[in-house]
């Protein structure tokens, strides 16, 4: 299966969202081009605004697509493209109601994979955003190593008996399960009929500097703003919250991810997991505390509880051996991923 060529053009669905930016950005650096989807004109005209002025304003389009639920609102976007990255997804985790999240996920995934479908020459390759929520079981009392091969199914089930009783993290949990199962049953049924195969990233929780359009930190996505609250905000902390444990990766190595994944004939056909380790929450605070001269000088971090680091044992940890194989990203390191996105908060004056 051929890889996709560098000057072709690339549809980036969810265009102006956290780690979506930044994949059409290192698509544009690599000579690719880039028409995303956004959901307004003003989401556009501020992705417009920010490449232009990094010299890509030619190489750039965006397509405004309100509703990605609506039955063949793809069908026009995909015609000339040759690769496909499909990131526009809710990842949220507070909502009550889970077809606000499970519509969207499912729906909008297998209808881009249709649109896909009708657009038989061109398109080479399709990547997915999912993540380690759809891999990982959650609530775990014992440790055990995840990978590709994993699959959670706890969350669906709980939000299959729940409902709107269920929690927003369990919903978003389920809603990647979901929709990436829904994915790979559509690939495989459609796959000879196609010039194009699949590749899913699975990243775990996405930290590191935003470059999409935010206004103070509670504009944050999700992800971003609980590194916020937990690291950074002044709010008192409590024990039990800072020694939860997870996986980590560096929003720049998870749009890493997806470049490469067009670029990387092995990765066609596979899932692939990316984390840069496992962390606590402690640890964050550590190293923030830890990076000399301070790159938030308007902030004193919180010493929070150090001793956290010897009384809890990390359950959950992963095998990275595909993403080494087939990928082999040198994933940014806490230090650093620390130290860039705190410099960043200080220049929008947080």
């Amino acid at each position: 299966m051929p890889t996709v060529p560098q000057g072709g053009k690339v549809l980036v669905s969810g265009a102006n969202g956290y780690v979506a930016m930044w994949t059409a950005k290192i698509l544009l650096e690599r000579g690719y081009r880039v028409r995303g989807t956004v959901r307004s004109a003003e989401k556009g005209r501020f992705m417009t605004d920010y490449l232009t002025n990094l010299g890509y304003g030619e190489t750039f389009e965006f397509v405004v697509i309100e509703d990605i639920i609506e039955d063949g609102v793809f069908d026009e976007v995909v015609k000339d493209v040759a690769a496909i990255e499909h990131m526009a997804s809710p990842a949220y985790f507070n909502s009550s109601d889970p077809q606000e999240i499970l519509g969207p996920a499912i729906q909008g995934t297998v209808g881009m994979l249709k649109s896909a479908v009708k657009n038989v020459p061109r398109v080479k390759r399709i990547v997915i955003t999912s993540s380690t929520a759809a891999i990982m079981t959650p609530n775990l009392s014992d440790q055990r190593v995840f990978s590709e091969k994993d699959w959670n199914e706890d969350s669906p089930k709980e939000v299959e008996q729940l409902g709107s009783k269920a929690s927003g993290t369990t919903i978003y949990r389920a809603s990647r399960s979901l929709a990436e199962r829904a994915a790979w049953e559509f690939y495989n049924q459609h796959k000879s009929q196609v010039s194009w195969n699949l590749t899913v990233i699975n990243p775990s929780f996405v930290f590191g500097s935003p470059i999409h359009d935010v206004s103070s930190p509670k504009s944050l996505n999700s992800s971003l703003q609980t590194w916020y609250d937990l690291v950074v905000s002044e709010s008192p902390k409590d024990k039990e919250t800072l020694g939860q444990s997870a996986g980590w990766v560096d929003v720049r190595d998870t749009a890493l991810a997806h470049v490469l994944a067009l670029e990387k004939e092995a990765a066609g056909g596979e899932r692939i997991l990316i984390t840069s380790g496992v962390h606590f929450w402690q640890e964050w605070i550590n190293v923030a505390n830890s990076l000399t001269p301070n790159p938030l000088p308007s902030h004193k971090f919180v010493v929070g509880y150090p001793e956290i680091l010897q009384e809890k044992a990390i359950l959950a940890t992963y095998d990275k051996s595909k993403e080494e194989r087939i990928l082999g990203i040198k994933f940014k390191t806490m230090e650093e991923t620390a130290k860039d996105t705190l410099e960043d908060f200080a220049r929008r004056g947080w």
